[in-house]
């Protein structure tokens, strides 16, 4: 019903993770509504984005050089290093601006049932690393399901025996949450990782 360049359209949107049929339309709509110079724009940076970025040598975060700015600095803390699952979740702990150590991002998070294995996450990258830069303390921050869980105690297991501190952030409960609504995982790591109020 539509004419082909605003289908090809559609479809491209539909590309996208959470992008279903309704918001590709409503996308796509948007996009022939633009001003010229706004779509050329629009074009050009997503060209661009795509040919520019890439993953930083050392701690595989997003960065246009060959090492991202968080390695380059000499102002970080190299004593502490953060590991996540996904570049975005470096840019997520950034805007908090309470971390000030060095990351290093995993390819993903251990899932057997999936046939991802330690070896296909970049374990032996991130070992290496640790070894060599001699850090004192590791924050694992993954997210807290069965696969992050995995993660986790693996990691914590190869590293028995350095002379590391190895701590995990805390998850639980969030803010203005319904007690009723949240799940049993949820609740029982937020039992576990209790404080005391002071």
């Amino acid at each position: 019903m539509y004419p082909q360049s605003l289908k090809n359209l559609i479809e491209s949107f539909k590309l996208l993770p959470g992008i279903g049929e309704k918001t590709a339309e409503r996308l796509a709509f948007s996009v022939l509504d633009l001003e010229e110079e706004n779509v050329e724009f629009f074009s050009e940076e997503l060209k661009k984005a795509k040919h520019n970025i890439k993953k930083c040598s050392i701690c595989n975060s997003l960065t246009e050089n060959e090492i991202c700015d968080i390695c380059a600095s000499k102002d970080r803390n190299n004593g502490i290093l953060c590991i996540v699952e996904d570049p975005k979740n470096v840019f997520i702990l950034e805007k908090t601006g309470l971390f000030h150590g060095k990351y290093h991002v995993l390819n993903g998070l251990i899932s057997p049932l999936d046939g991802i294995n330690p070896e296909d996450i970049g374990l032996d990258k991130l070992m290496e690393r640790i070894k060599k830069e001699k850090f004192k303390e590791i924050i694992i921050a993954v997210k807290p399901s069965i696969e992050g869980e995995t993660t986790a105690l693996y990691i914590k297991s190869v590293l028995e025996g350095l002379d590391i501190v190895i701590s995990r952030i805390a998850s639980g409960v969030p803010i203005g949450a319904d007690m009723e609504y949240i799940d049993i995982m949820t609740l029982e790591r937020a039992l576990q990782d209790r404080i005391k109020m002071e």
